[in-house]
């Protein structure tokens, strides 16, 4: 697991929170979190989902501590669907 990493979007230096890895050392899953008072709209998942498009885990979590939006990532068509649960972590 890394907390508060940096990476380049677009040529810019950004800064993710939380990133898993899985077993074999792939990205699994990244988290963006915000301020319990800040309230997450669309601007936001999509400035997660760009992170993520870097770093190209699995699945991208974005909270505030009270409201969740967890998603699977789909590369080959550049899109994510929503999840309503939270995806079992792999076995070797």
């Amino acid at each position: 697991m890394v907390l508060e990493a940096g990476l380049k979007v677009n040529g810019m230096q950004r800064r993710f929170d939380v990133l898993v890895y899985d077993l074999n050392k792939a990205p699994f899953l990244i988290i963006e979190c915000k301020a319990p008072s800040v309230k997450i709209i669309q601007k936001t998942f999509e400035q997660a989902a760009a992170y993520n498009f870097e770093v190209r885990a699995q699945y991208l979590m974005v909270t505030n501590g009270s409201t969740q939006y967890l998603c699977e990532m789909d590369y080959q068509n550049n899109s994510y669907k929503f999840l309503d649960y939270i995806p079992e972590f792999p076995a070797i």
